[in-house]
């Protein structure tokens, strides 16, 4: 999941190179949602194995209420900060 702020608009996309995604993100390489809103801050995420798996979380996140959503943020990254950094540690 991404998100503008902290709160703010958020993002869930599946992909199986999270780095180099969240890079598009950050550069606005691809135009569209995450661009127009400044979507540019990776704030939870959940590795998969197989890729079946990753599609089915993603329809079952992006039916969850925000406030569910923000739930799952906050347990993970309550201070949501931009996870990307630690990506590439």
């Amino acid at each position: 999941m991404m998100a503008s702020q902290a709160n703010g608009t958020l993002y869930i996309g599946v992909t199986n190179d999270l780095s180099r995604r969240v890079f598009e993100h950050k550069s606005s390489a691809v135009k569209g949602f995450t661009s127009r809103y400044g979507v540019k801050r990776l704030v939870w995420y959940r590795p998969h194995d197989l890729i079946v798996e990753a599609i089915a979380e993603e329809k079952r996140l992006k039916k969850l209420r925000r406030d569910e959503k923000i739930a799952l943020i906050e347990a993970m990254n309550p201070q949501w900060y931009d996870l990307y950094l630690s990506l590439n540690r």
